[in-house]
């Protein structure tokens, strides 16, 4: 049987890479053709460019951060003859956010997936939760370490649990050596001792044992503490050696230069088995509960030592029935006591070593390899089912990474300045509501995706920045000179009506109540204005706002009657202008058409009227219409717009424009469920990105900013604030869709589970 296997894989230093090739090698065991070339299609995860001297059974090489090798790994796996596809996962070895560059990889395979998950996370956030629900969904079976983990997964991750199996770590069968013996090769004799090994980093708790060791030398002075295994190498990269250079002094502080010894080495595992002879105790101990899988003390227990722990979760399992014993997190002191104990019990000793290799015989990997082999031979006979039937296909490969960057670049203690010279703040022209409002918005989105504090530091900005530009009246100045003086005497509607729905959306999802309260302030003393508009857009904004406001007050009766007239109001524009197939609000397109239809939706969830959608669903069919080109968004153009008998402008097309689209179709999907939104939702999107008619980025990866907009020769290379922020705003729309979706797709999925029994 050939198999495919996705994972770091040796000469990488790595556990996962271990781990792969002892299952790969003890599958093939087990099999009837022993020749790894043959049976063995390796695709295996490069940290670095300069790469590995790979062995031959890795056909492909995927660098970690290059996400068009994912691709190109799923075409060699089709096209390799492979009949099942093994994915080892872990969060920190792929490529992107939480490491999801493998998800477009993994969409496009067809042969059968089992995945081996070797870290399930208890609190996950919404990428990793969103990465373990899609592999669950392509996956026909998915191996976990551990009672516990399987447990996480169905009621957690909400994977059904008829795709689950538990397979243990497996261990190599290594013969026992002599401990005498072994404690003479690494000139240990006469020493008691204590072995941790893996990387090193932060969590692993070595500074517990070094405190717990003054106590016990005093009663066994022959004691010595071994720490084998070298930084972890993403600590080295952010941290370098400061793990270790920690652990050192507290050896020096404590006297203990005699008792401790580090080995840096990455040690081959005959050579790790000789250590774990010469071992009298092997102590793993973690900082916190949160390990579900740990392949040293799997090792450990395989190899018959008597295991001293704290009671991390692969632990609490593994050790159980005095196969181990346990110590409370970060406590040296009962650590001491134990050590002591334990060395002047030998036989206590003894007992704990010998339960541990009597159930460390099932771990060998030979045995392990084989229930390895049965699975994949079960799932290679299951059709594969065509992800698009079961998924969206919206691309989480293509979004960028979020970032504050360029944002943060505009962004000083006033505001956010309004526009940008190529990626430069362009102080002279000074600030404006329009941008802080939408600025407001783009922050609290971001504050509830990320929970970042640099979020809710520039949401303070942007939202104190709209109370010193509001008016005595409740209006609103729109425009702020960088000297700090007013540069009209009242805004226009429009920056009126954008400021609105920004506070409505403050008061419906604050952080805290203060933030709340703040923006209802503002938000009151503005109200006054909201009968007497009439720009269409400044209604519409305003709208929206309004329904922000009562998804928190859904029973203040006066703000539902203001949100009733101004629907009225732009209803009213609609069935004026809606004639001879004009199906729109006024007799031209202009800018940000997509709010007119956006609000309607808003209303319709609201006020009991079937008309509002309808026309809301009328309008935005005439716009898409007119916007969508061969598959792509084409915006109407801002160098002479669209007026109703002529001809469409295509170029000065704006980020704002595209934003607006994109929060139409999704506002579109969410009262519809027609998917045919969510897919426009993303093209929308992928205008930013390069979908559009010059075929040209307009987000700037270097600088992190959006382009001002898209012109005949080219694109604005200027990166204002407008344009920054209609592109990020449209990027957590999209995280907010794809959040949305997995939520919907649930009871689907579940009913499509293939039957493997």
């Amino acid at each position: 049987m050939k198999i495919a296997y996705i994972s770091t894989y040796p000469p990488r230093e790595c556990g996962i890479a271990i781990f792969n090739s002892n299952l790969i090698r003890s599958i093939i065991s087990n099999s009837d053709n022993h020749d790894i070339e043959t049976n063995a299609n390796v695709v295996a995860v490069s940290d670095r460019a300069e790469g590995y001297v790979f062995p031959p059974e890795v056909k492909f090489v995927i660098q970690q951060d290059r996400q068009v090798d994912y691709i190109d790994a799923a075409n060699n796996i089709n096209f390799s003859n492979s009949e099942v596809c093994i994915l080892e996962h872990e969060f920190g070895i792929f490529g992107g956010e939480s490491g999801i560059y493998i998800l477009p990889l993994l969409h496009r395979l067809k042969v059968p997936l089992i995945a081996i998950f070797h870290t399930v996370l208890k609190e996950p956030d919404f990428t990793q939760r969103s990465i373990f629900q899609s592999i669950g969904t392509m996956a026909q079976k998915i191996v976990i370490m551990s009672n516990l983990a399987k447990d996480f997964l169905t009621d957690i991750y909400h994977i059904p649990q008829e795709k689950l199996v538990v397979i243990e770590h497996g261990v190599p069968d290594f013969e026992i050596s002599s401990k005498v013996k072994m404690k003479k090769k690494f000139n240990l004799e006469g020493r008691k001792i204590i072995l941790t090994f893996g990387l090193l980093s932060r969590n692993k708790g070595i500074e517990t044992v070094i405190q717990a060791l003054p106590k016990v030398v005093a009663e066994h002075p022959d004691v010595l503490y071994m720490v084998l295994g070298h930084t972890h190498p993403n600590i080295l990269r952010t941290s370098g050696e400061e793990y270790r250079n920690y652990l050192n002094l507290l050896v020096k502080k404590l006297k203990l230069e005699n008792h401790v010894y580090f080995n840096k080495a990455f040690v081959d595992e005959q050579t790790l088995f000789e250590y774990l002879s010469a071992t009298d105790i092997y102590i793993t101990p973690y900082i916190n509960e949160k390990q579900i899988t740990s392949g040293t003390l799997a090792y450990a227990v395989g190899a018959g030592i008597p295991v001293v722990s704290t009671p991390y979760w692969h632990a609490q399992e593994l050790l159980a029935e005095e196969r181990g014993v346990f110590f409370p997190f970060k406590d040296s002191a009962k650590l001491s006591d134990l050590l002591n104990h334990l060395f002047g019990h030998p036989q206590e000793l003894k007992k704990l070593g010998d339960n541990a290799y009597e159930y460390g015989k099932h771990l060998k990997w030979k045995i392990t390899g084989s229930r390895y082999l049965e699975l994949a031979r079960q799932v290679s006979t299951v059709p594969v089912i065509p992800i698009n039937k079961l998924e969206n296909n919206i691309d989480l490969s293509i979004l960028t990474e979020f970032t504050f960057e360029h944002i943060s670049r505009l962004t000083d203690n006033t505001g956010i300045i309004q526009h940008a010279k190529y990626g430069i703040p362009n102080f002279k022209e000074g600030y404006c509501l329009d941008d802080n409002s939408r600025a407001l918005l783009m922050a609290l989105m971001a504050y509830r995706q990320y929970k970042d504090k640099e979020a809710l530091d520039l949401l303070i900005v942007y939202l104190s920045f709209i109370n010193y530009m509001q008016l005595d009246n409740g209006a609103f100045h729109n425009f702020l000179s960088f000297d700090k003086n007013y540069s009209d005497n009242e805004g226009s509607e429009d920056s009126f009506g954008r400021t609105i729905w920004a506070l409505g959306y403050t008061i419906r999802y604050a952080p805290s109540d203060s933030y709340s309260q703040f923006a209802r302030d503002i938000f009151s003393k503005a109200s006054s204005h909201f009968d007497s508009l009439v720009s269409i857009r400044g209604i519409a904004d305003t709208i929206i706002g309004i329904c922000y406001y009562l998804g928190h007050f859904p029973d203040n009766e006066s703000m539902l009657q203001t949100l009733m007239l101004l629907t009225k109001k732009l209803m009213l524009q609609y069935k004026l202008s809606n004639v001879d197939g004009w199906h729109w609000f006024e007799n031209s397109l202009t800018y940000d058409n997509g709010i007119l239809p956006l609000a309607l939706f808003y209303a319709s969830e609201i006020i009991n009227n079937p008309e509002i959608k309808n026309i809301a669903l009328e309008s935005t069919s005439f716009l898409e219409k007119i916007s969508f080109k061969d598959d792509y968004l084409s915006l109407v153009g801002s160098n002479g717009w669209y007026i109703q008998g002529g001809t469409r402008a295509v170029f000065a097309q704006q980020s704002v424009d595209a934003m607006a689209m994109v929060l139409l179709n999704y506002k579109a999907y969410q009262c519809t469920n027609n998917k045919e939104y969510r897919d426009k939702m993303f093209k929308s999107y992928m205008w930013f990105l390069g979908e559009n008619e010059l075929r040209i980025p307009l987000y700037d990866y270097e600088t992190k900013g959006c382009c001002d907009g898209l012109e005949s020769f080219g694109v604005n290379r200027n990166q204002g604030a407008e344009s920054t922020l209609a592109y990020f705003i449209s990027h957590l729309t999209v995280l907010d869709a794809l959040e949305s979706e997995f939520e919907m797709t649930k009871q689907f999925k579940s009913e499509q589970v293939v039957n493997l029994h």
